[in-house]
């Protein structure tokens, strides 16, 4: 039987920062790649105070130095030098410090911005990558054989067939919509009220957790002495905080987050959003894999969503380029069986812990919260459970990938 004429061995739906992040791992090794994004990419503008960020564990580092991204990154990163747990209220207290082991940072703190800056100027520099953009999934099919997608364009619709469909494109997903995948639900009945904000004090590199009866509230440090706010409260509760003026708001966190960080003195401009977990239904389809909030989206709680995501890029880079290789079709059933097999255990480990965070820390029934504040006490002063619960939360923990190990995956160069 002749072999199939394909427009593309892979294409990527979405080219967000995780679709986008996949191209770059297989770009340069042979297989010829579509990245189809629905937003225009933008040219580089001033920055912002009010610029989105976002947390990278350390093993998201390594994932990106193995790649060939780190050091133009590098210089726009906050590192996380220390973590600061606490319980709103209560006893319980933990405390995590790179340095005491062994580590330069714990994560790092980077603007969307930059991050799309690097991944926009990459994408342009690989020959093997074409980007579709502005472009729309409308359709697909998927058989034993290929994968087709309709896609609308400037100047109509087009149709293109590839090896491999990859959903990269969020939490509303096409892409797992299309294809009828299933997902199970949980909504919190809580929001993220998002901004940026300037403490009196300098935060040194220091993120703080702090849990509260309406749900976590975090500070994660960023350039120029800013913290990145993440507060979580009740739904119904997010409109009356971004209606507030910013002295008020200001007041209102303080009152939450306490003096740890001085008098907060700037917020910038505020947003929110639903908060809920969805993991997408295993599912068999042939020819097509999810990664990123397409396959599993979470709650922001210790700041695990995007590094869950690259983790998944750095496994399906893996199979896709040692079955290419050897001389294998990268779309194969078998293929998809090892990516979704590896993949599942660490999708669900972070999902039960995410999930089982913000139960734990919503309770307030005193035994539970007596029980959980003597926890974060044994965590915070018995050094093996300490290192297993940072392992966990810098994405070391599990089966690794080469990428998430610091290590090239193989076929580069069009090898």
């Amino acid at each position: 039987m002749a072999e199939m004429e394909y427009d593309y061995d892979l294409i990527i739906v979405g080219g967000g920062m995780v679709g986008a992040s996949l191209a770059c791992a297989l770009g340069g090794r042979g297989l010829r790649i579509a990245v189809v994004e629905a937003v225009p990419l933008r040219a580089a503008s001033q920055p912002s105070y009010d610029d989105r960020s976002i947390a990278l564990a350390y093993g998201s580092r390594r994932i990106f130095s193995a790649m060939g991204l780190w050091d133009e990154l590098a210089a726009s990163v906050t590192p996380i030098r220390k973590i600061h747990v606490s319980d709103r209220g209560h006893f319980g207290m933990l405390r995590m410090d790179a340095a005491r082991h062994g580590y330069d940072a714990l994560g790092y703190v980077v603007e969307n911005r930059e991050l799309g800056k690097l991944f926009a100027a990459r994408l342009k520099a690989l020959d093997d990558v074409d980007l579709l953009c502005p472009a729309e999934l409308e359709g697909l099919e998927t058989d034993a054989g290929r994968a087709c997608v309709q896609i609308a364009m400037e100047g109509g619709k087009r149709q293109f067939t590839a090896r491999l469909l990859v959903g990269a494109d969020g939490g509303r997903s096409q892409v797992r919509e299309l294809a009828g995948i299933g997902t199970r639900r949980w909504d919190y009945g809580q929001c993220a009220v998002i901004a940026n904000v300037t403490p009196g004090r300098p935060h040194r590199g220091v993120a703080y957790e702090r849990f509260t009866d309406s749900g976590p509230l975090a500070m994660l440090p960023m350039s120029d002495n800013r913290c990145s706010l993440v507060w979580t409260v009740n739904q119904g509760e997010e409109e009356a905080l971004l209606a507030l003026d910013d002295a008020s708001f200001l007041a209102r966190l303080q009152a939450r987050f306490g003096y740890r960080l001085g008098e907060l003195r700037k917020t910038g401009r505020r947003s929110a959003y639903p908060l809920a977990l969805v993991m997408a239904e295993p599912a068999d389809t042939p020819r097509l894999a999810l990664i990123g909030n397409a396959a599993h989206t979470l709650h922001p709680v210790a700041g695990q969503g995007f590094n869950l995501g690259i983790r998944d890029v750095a496994v399906l880079a893996e199979v896709i380029a040692q079955a290419r290789l050897a001389g294998g079709d990268i779309g194969a059933a078998r293929v998809l069986r090892r990516y979704n097999a590896w993949r599942r255990a660490d999708q669900n480990r972070v999902a039960r812990l995410t999930d089982g965070l913000v139960r734990l820390f919503s309770t307030t029934l005193p035994p539970v919260v007596v029980g959980r504040n003597l926890g974060l006490l044994v965590l915070d002063r018995v050094a093996p459970a300490k290192r297993l619960m940072m392992r966990q939360a810098m994405g070391l923990a599990g089966r690794l990938p080469r990428l998430a190990r610091g290590l090239p995956i193989p076929g580069g160069d069009g090898a």
